[in-house]
């Protein structure tokens, strides 16, 4: 379960975002997963506008709502450090140089697709984005881990379940991403309102 963040951010120059956004934009190569690394990185480690906990909070909202994850994540985080004017920066940082070089690259990738060193290359990019991938999971999962030993072994527990239900449903059933979300979220949210009421003082005869 993910609490409130109260962590509070200075107000961050549009220029400063746009700077660091633009240079996540530069190196956005390998995929969703790949850059989802890159931003949690800077945010987190290098310019310290979120804590890690915060950052995890940020992309589980990201995750029930429509269009693409990372450009909700991009808002969210804009909109800590900046307000509106964050919001624009960090999206043009992000998409500007990003669509630039997609759109050079695959004018040259039409040239020189059936060359067998770009096949091997591309064959090479995509176990380094599931390694990318596993390192960005880890580390959210990691402030996860460390709350719910605090709650006790029972959130634990429940955190386990829904970590290895929800994949199981989703690969095995085929259960929709958005029921495998809202299932999670009901599961514990109950299992937080029951701890709350066992946690409650019985009242006295």
């Amino acid at each position: 379960m993910i609490p409130a963040s109260g962590t509070d951010t200075e107000t961050v120059s549009a220029w400063r975002i746009l700077r660091v956004w633009f240079g996540l934009g530069l190196q956005s190569f390998g995929g969703g997963v790949a850059t989802l690394e890159l931003v949690r990185r800077a945010a987190v480690e290098q310019e310290k506008w979120v804590s890690e906990l915060e950052f995890t909070r940020y992309w589980t909202i990201c995750q029930i709502a429509p269009g693409v994850n990372l450009f909700a994540l991009t808002i969210l985080i804009g909109r800590k450090t900046g307000g509106a004017a964050g919001v624009a920066a960090a999206l043009a940082g992000l998409l500007f140089p990003s669509v630039t070089i997609t759109i050079l690259m695959t004018a040259l990738y039409a040239r020189i697709r059936h060359a067998t060193a770009m096949q091997a290359a591309l064959r090479g990019v995509l176990p380094a984005t599931i390694g990318l991938g596993m390192v960005a999971a880890l580390q959210m999962a990691r402030p996860l881990a460390t709350l719910a030993r605090k709650e006790g072994g029972g959130s634990l527990l429940v955190s386990l379940f829904v970590l290895i239900g929800s994949g199981a449903a989703v690969a095995t059933w085929h259960l929709p991403v958005v029921a495998a979300l809202i299932g999670a979220g009901v599961i514990c949210g109950a299992y937080a309102w029951l701890a709350s009421l066992w946690a409650r003082p019985k009242a006295q005869p």
